[in-house]
C-alpha cells in the first residue's frame, strides 16, 4: 500500500515547484506564483496513485495499467512464448494514472530493458521499436509479461520490482512518466475479455481469464 496519494516520483517536481512558489510570493509576483502553483497541482494530478479494489478470483487477470485498449494481437511472437502468445496493448494519455500493477500473482522471473526510439505511443510500432522495459512473471499459467513502453513525451520508465520477488495481483510494478503504452503479454489460450476501445483501470478491470484447464496448475 502506498502511504502517499501520489507516487514518490512526484517529489522530484513538487519540491522545486513549491520552493519557486514560495520565492515568488516573497518577491511579490502573485501571477507568476499562480503559474507555479498550477504546475505543482498538475504534477500531483499526474502522479496520483489511488488505491484500487483488486478482484479476488484466482482465474481473473487484471489490467496492468490505466488507459484505453488499442490493440489485441492473438498471434504475438516473443522470446518467452516461441509458440505464440496474446498481447493486449493499452494506451495511456497524459490524464491517466501512470502506475503499473501486476496483472496476476507470480514471481518476477526477469526484467529486460530495451533502448529504442520515442515514437508516439498509439503507433503500434512503439511496442517493438520504442524504449521499453519488459517484466516477466512466473504464474500459474506460465510466463506473463508487462511491457512498459516510452512514448514521444514519456522519457523515463521506472521499474521497482526485483528478480525473485513475489507479487500479489495488483501489486505495483512501477510507472512511466508523461504519456505512454503498456503491453500485457499472456500465454496462448488465455480468454481475453477486453475489446479494442475499452477503458481500463490498472489492478481493477478484468481483462482476461485463465484457461479452464490451467485453473489449478502451478507452472514454474
Amino acid at each position: 500500500m502506498n502511504s502517499l496519494p501520489f507516487d514518490r516520483e512526484a517529489l522530484y517536481f513538487v519540491i522545486p515547484l513549491a520552493i519557486v512558489a514560495i520565492i515568488l510570493v516573497i518577491m511579490g509576483w502573485p501571477r507568476t506564483m499562480g503559474l507555479a502553483v498550477a504546475l505543482l497541482l498538475f504534477v500531483l494530478f499526474f502522479f496520483r496513485d489511488p488505491e484500487r479494489a483488486i478482484p479476488s478470483g484466482e482465474d481473473l487477470i487484471t489490467a496492468p495499467a490505466d488507459g484505453q485498449v488499442v490493440r489485441i494481437d492473438t498471434a504475438y511472437q516473443s522470446d518467452d512464448h516461441p509458440q505464440g502468445s496474446v498481447c493486449v496493448s493499452i494506451f495511456l494519455s497524459i490524464f491517466n494514472v501512470h502506475v503499473q500493477r501486476a496483472p496476476m500473482a507470480g514471481v518476477v522471473a526477469s526484467k529486460k530493458y530495451h533502448p529504442g526510439k520515442f515514437l508516439v505511443a498509439w503507433d503500434h510500432k512503439a511496442s517493438e521499436d520504442n524504449e521499453n522495459n519488459l517484466t516477466i512473471l512466473y504464474t500459474k499459467i506460465g510466463k506473463v509479461g508487462v511491457k512498459q513502453i516510452a512514448g514521444i513525451v514519456a522519457r523515463r520508465i521506472v521499474t521497482r520490482v526485483a528478480v525473485g520477488q513475489t507479487l500479489a495481483k495488483g501489486d505495483r510494478i512501477g510507472l512511466i512518466r508523461f504519456g505512454s503504452r503498456v503491453d500485457l503479454i499472456l500465454p496462448p489460450g488465455a480468454q481475453i475479455i477486453s475489446k479494442i476501445g475499452d477503458k481500463v483501470n490498472g489492478g481493477a478491470t478484468v481483462m482476461a481469464r485463465l484457461p479452464a484447464r490451467a485453473g489449478n496448475e502451478n507452472v514454474r
